[in-house]
């Protein structure tokens, strides 16, 4: 008889406390949630850019080494292989051996020569489509 009363004076969390529980949790997701997701498409952004930074001034060295960059045909495979045209090439001029992909898992664009200067390069973004904003935007060699 002692272990049943002992049984019902014993703590616990009723049903409404759960719930109340929860739904605080769920508040707080549903604040904070979006503030995380802009700051993952804020650091894609930056991301893109600083990888157009590297491939570009890679493109300088391999300039350097042949005396131009190379056309719009050989692309930037030309950095990490050498074209069968290259007589000096001194690559790779990446450490990778694959060629990097954006941070929305898409290939970089190089136009050379191009519209904007010696070459273009430059990714459309999350949607891959040309203009947008936020994390749908353009990110280019050239700006």
């Amino acid at each position: 008889m002692k272990k049943i009363l002992k049984l019902k004076g014993s703590s616990g969390f009723t049903l409404l406390e759960l719930l109340v529980v929860l739904g605080i949790i769920a508040m707080l997701a549903g604040i904070v949630g979006p503030q995380v997701m802009k700051h993952m498409g804020e650091s894609k952004t930056k991301a893109a850019r600083v990888q157009i930074e590297d491939l570009s001034a890679a493109l300088d060295m391999y300039k350097l080494d042949l005396g131009g960059y190379p056309s719009s045909e050989q692309g930037l495979k030309a950095l990490i292989e050498s074209p069968e045209s290259a007589k000096r090439w001194n690559g790779p001029y990446l450490r990778k051996t694959k060629m990097p992909l954006d941070p929305w898992l898409q290939d970089y664009h190089y136009v050379a020569p191009g519209e904007h200067g010696k070459f273009d390069l430059f990714t459309y973004g999350s949607d891959n489509k040309e203009g947008g904003t936020g994390e749908d935007q353009d990110i280019n060699s050239w700006e």
